[in-house]
């Protein structure tokens, strides 16, 4: 998908009471906001037009702003965060997406999803369910991507601890070729209708890295993580690295601060 578009949220002066697993301490909002600052004007340098929401003190991690929604080339879908803390943030996405779209289907109660499940393949949705994303989310988004004509398939994430997200450990890149942390090779290849001619497997050292978003003609990745880089490089991308600390220490990566499309 030729991406055209990106919404953005910076970092909320409550950023640091934001949920977190990590155990790298509290983030550095300015340090933070430089950050989140560098990766818009990426975006932007990718030749897409930014859509930036102002901060919302009221939800720590709403800079995240991709888990409130999942983009498609036919609509946008309305999700309900698994993190109750999260419930309030799609009410602003709600109003912000009605400028592009007059139809905005949502995900009902008893249904969560978090869009930071959702990885997106040639027109085919792989879903993940895990902490944040049930079972009857994942049923209620693929019936509303169904009835735009996309295919979709489950992957369950409960049993690896180490996934906040099925994001966090998978990125597709485009033709065939995914980044992958380590073990989930084996479930993705056993999904058909996808492609998976190419795999890039990161090592558990550079786990955060396999969090990597294609834009266009670039290749966003985390700053600090050599040996996906050169795995990157050597298939014939063009690498844009940016510094990802204070986000990381939210349990965030590159995909979770802006909605594409």
């Amino acid at each position: 998908m030729q991406f055209t578009r990106a919404i953005v949220r910076p970092p909320a002066r409550t950023f640091a009471a934001g949920l977190s697993s990590a155990a790298a301490g509290p983030p550095d909002l300015d340090k933070a906001l430089v950050q989140h600052a560098r990766y818009v004007q990426a975006l932007r340098d990718c030749g897409l037009e930014v859509t930036r929401l102002d901060p919302d003190d009221v939800h720590p991690d709403s800079t995240f702003v991709e888990d409130t929604a999942i983009m498609t080339e036919r609509g946008a879908i309305l999700m309900r965060p698994g993190a109750p803390s999260r419930a309030g943030e799609t009410a602003s996405m709600r109003i912000c997406l009605q400028n592009f779209h007059a139809e905005l289907p949502a995900i009902e109660a008893p249904g969560t999803v978090d869009g930071g499940d959702i990885c997106e393949a040639d027109g085919h949705f792989l879903i993940g369910v895990s902490a944040r994303t049930n079972e009857d989310g994942a049923r209620q988004l693929a019936q509303h991507l169904h009835r735009w004509g996309y295919a979709s398939s489950v992957i369950d994430i409960r049993a690896n601890p180490a996934l906040l997200h099925l994001k966090s450990g998978i990125a597709y890149l485009s033709d065939g070729l995914w980044v992958v942390q380590d073990g989930i090779e084996r479930e993705l290849r056993s999904h058909t209708g996808i492609d998976v001619r190419d795999v890039i497997t990161v090592t558990p050292e550079e786990a955060y890295a396999a969090n990597c978003v294609r834009v266009n003609g670039a290749v966003l990745v985390p700053a600090g993580y050599p040996l996906l880089r050169s795995a990157v490089e050597a298939r014939g991308c063009r690498l844009v690295r940016l510094e990802m600390s204070e986000f990381k220490k939210m349990d965030g990566g590159l995909s979770c601060l802006s909605l594409r499309f």
